[in-house]
């Protein structure tokens, strides 16, 4: 028998497609779509992917580069791929890569150009000596104007090329803003600032393009997505399926809940919402569809909990690691405070998906269809050893990237040495080669963020949003509290309430338009403090506008995740993304609960068991009533009495408050009363 055919054997009923699974993200992810390359660029491009991957490997090990060093070499690399990779419009897609005078290598010349001077402004910061920079700080040469004024035109194309529109605008508004200061109307007027100091700033300083947005990216994401590529090519994605199947695919509606558990524990190894979507989604869509499911709501469910991914320890997204440098805390700390609000997700999703299932007759998976999971142990157990060693080291003190190093060191060998699902040199290439891919699109994103971190510290205009913010709030709380009792809305506690709300707004309009990670650096910058003024500790706050920011990739206009999975489904998008949102709508309360009861997130100053069960306990029952509420079944089909009350009583219980929580616990009697009658009725017929 050939040895090959044993290898590629299908040995779980849900046997993951890898190279099907990174065909659809190449397809669904514009991030990381490239446009057809000629033979020759795309061995170019790979190699130069490759040495990316190695240099970040070798230094995550061997010691970090000196800070404007290696963020100009990640930054060089990054901004030169994306001139060869991305082309001017989305016609370059289409276009064969013939080569010509005007296209060498089937690239335009002009791209060609763009990338040279992009990496040569880019390393024009670094190659200078400290003392030298130090000097020009404040006062640049001709040399550092020109160059710096050309780096923020190129980063600016490279953007828009790899994420789109919103971003680079948005960074426009704010140098236009830093510029034009004294023309500002009411407290938003500032001195303002000429283009070489606004250049200086940006291009010469910490403060701009070479700051923590892009410092984190080259320091821990780039890291950790290499980590989780190859994880899921040495097997630990497929292992994690069928422990999800295993746990939730006999119970009615079986495929769903494997693609809420089997998103959870993928979402442990991969950061992105579209790559946990489209990876998890091969196997879960489908069968779901063919269990019965309509299409659009089988799409709804895996990008629902997909996104969780980005919310689930240890891995989590990228801001996970921006918090880090924000916060100045250990990643431990950011990992256990993850951990209940990423519960709260998942379990959203699960009780209304189990309602749904409960409501149409849905079946579970039949034994046949069930993964052996001894068996699977016995395949894939090696596949474990990296992640618990990554942990292990992360638990330990070490810093991040040491313990990714680590972590890729050990899925390299594991992948190199597993006789099961053995590994080639050349596939080890590729995954160095994939990882890399995902460094473009985030790496630009991250730059362009730090303009309009630079404008921010540069005008101070951070803590004017803060005051517009928390004054707009006031007078709403003043508007609000003229009608209802004081003893029940205390003036601080709604003012808090309107400004979390307009926070939230904020950051899910942000968020259609810009990467998740964008988002979240500017919401911190902008809108974090504004909560901090209000007496929120900075954790809870930074977790805040995170959150929200996730929430965006399920949301209309422009869900990311919720569109990959409809043209996986064959589904409506904008009616998948509707009910995605409806799904993850336990995401949009759970911020909330933890911004009045911070004892939810484990870690903050003064948490307290008391306060933890109460909240706890209140949030898990009140999301259970919003899930019933949204899918219209508990026990049997629920009228619109009892969902006025469901959805009521859900709201007093997420109010980590013990005399709302009993008052939210008195609604829910009667619906229990007709739930548990209707029921006996229903079987008595039966």
């Amino acid at each position: 028998m050939n040895p090959d055919s044993i290898k590629n054997a299908p040995s779980s009923p849900m046997e993951l497609d890898e190279a099907k699974a990174r065909e659809l993200e190449e397809r669904f992810d514009s991030e990381i779509r490239f446009r057809p390359l000629s033979q020759v660029a795309g061995r170019l491009v790979g190699a130069l992917l490759i040495a990316l991957s190695i240099f970040h490997y070798y230094t995550a090990g061997f010691g970090l580069l000196p800070e404007m060093v290696h963020r100009g070499i990640h930054l060089s690399f990054v901004l030169g791929l994306v001139f060869l990779v991305f082309p001017f419009s989305r016609k370059g897609y289409d276009q064969p890569a013939i080569s010509s005078l005007l296209r060498p290598l089937g690239i335009s010349i002009i791209d060609w150009l763009l990338a040279i001077i992009a990496v040569v402004a880019v390393l024009h910061v670094p190659l200078i000596p400290l003392d030298d920079l130090a000097f020009r700080v404040g006062n640049p040469t001709q040399t550092d104007v020109i160059l710096g004024g050309l780096l923020i035109l190129i980063l600016l194309e490279a953007t828009r090329r790899s994420v789109g529109w919103p971003l680079p605008i948005i960074a426009v508004l704010f140098m236009t803003y830093a510029i034009f200061g004294p023309s500002m109307p009411g407290i938003l007027v500032h001195p303002g600032a000429t283009v070489p100091q606004l250049v200086n700033h940006l291009y010469l300083t910490t403060q701009g393009i070479y700051g923590i947005a892009l410092g984190v990216v080259a320091t821990y994401v780039f890291h950790f997505v290499l980590f989780g590529v190859f994880a899921t090519r040495i097997g630990l994605g497929q292992l994690f399926l069928d422990c999800a199947a295993w746990i939730a695919g006999r119970y009615a509606g079986g495929p769903a809940k494997v693609s809420i558990f089997g998103s959870a524990l993928f979402g442990m190894i991969s950061g992105s919402s579209v790559a946990n979507t489209v990876t998890v989604g091969s196997l879960t869509i489908p069968a779901m569809i063919r269990l019965g499911y309509q299409r659009h709501f089988a799409a709804a469910v895996e990008s629902a909990s997909s996104t969780g991914g980005q919310i689930t320890p240890p891995i989590m997204g990228a801001a996970a690691f921006l918090m880090i440098e924000f916060l100045n805390l250990p990643y431990t700390t950011i990992i256990l405070a993850a951990i209940v609000p990423a519960f709260m997700h998942f379990f959203g999703v699960l009780v209304q998906v189990h309602f749904e299932a409960k409501r149409t007759g849905l079946r579970g998976l039949r034994p046949e269809e069930m993964p052996d999971l001894k068996e699977a142990f016995k395949r894939d157990w090696p596949t474990v050893i990296p992640l618990i060693v990554l942990v292990g080291i992360l638990l330990a003190g070490y810093t991040p990237y040491l313990a990714a190093f680590w972590g890729i060191t050990l899925c390299v060998l594991v992948g190199l040495l597993n006789p099961r699902k053995r590994m080639s040199i050349l596939e080890v290439f590729e995954g160095l080669r994939d990882g890399a891919k995902y460094a473009l699109a985030v790496g630009a994103a991250a730059a362009t963020v730090g303009i309009v971190v630079g404008v921010v510290t540069l005008t101070g205009v951070g803590f004017k949003i803060s005051f517009i913010v928390t004054s707009t709030a006031a007078e709403m709380a003043t508007w609000v509290g003229a009608i209802l009792p004081v003893a029940l809305f205390a003036p601080q506690a709604l003012t808090l309430l309107f400004t979390l709300i307009m926070t939230g707004v904020v950051c899910i309009l942000m968020g259609c338009g810009i990467p998740t990670t964008a988002n979240y650096i500017i919401m911190a910058t902008i809108a974090a403090p504004a909560l901090g003024v209000l007496g929120v500790e900075p954790i809870v706050a930074h977790f805040f506008v995170f959150y929200y920011g996730v929430l965006a990739d399920i949301t209309p206009p422009v869900a990311l995740a919720a569109y990959a999975a409809a043209g996986m489904a064959g589904a409506d998008p904008f009616r998948t993304g509707n009910t995605a949102f409806r799904l993850g709508l336990g995401k949009v309360l759970v911020p909330f609960v933890f911004v009045f009861s911070p004892s939810l997130l484990l870690v903050t100053a003064n948490f307290t068991w008391f306060a933890f069960f109460v909240a706890f306990i209140g949030c898990t029952v009140g999301i259970g009533c919003l899930g019933a509420a949204l899918s219209g079944f508990m026990l049997v089909r629920t009228r619109i009495w009892e969902q006025i009350l469901l959805i009521v009583a859900a709201i007093l219980l997420v109010v980590p408050e013990i005399y709302s929580s009993l008052i939210g616990g008195l609604l829910i009697m009667p619906v229990l009363i007709r739930q548990f009658t209707g029921l006996k009725s229903a079987a008595s017929a039966q």
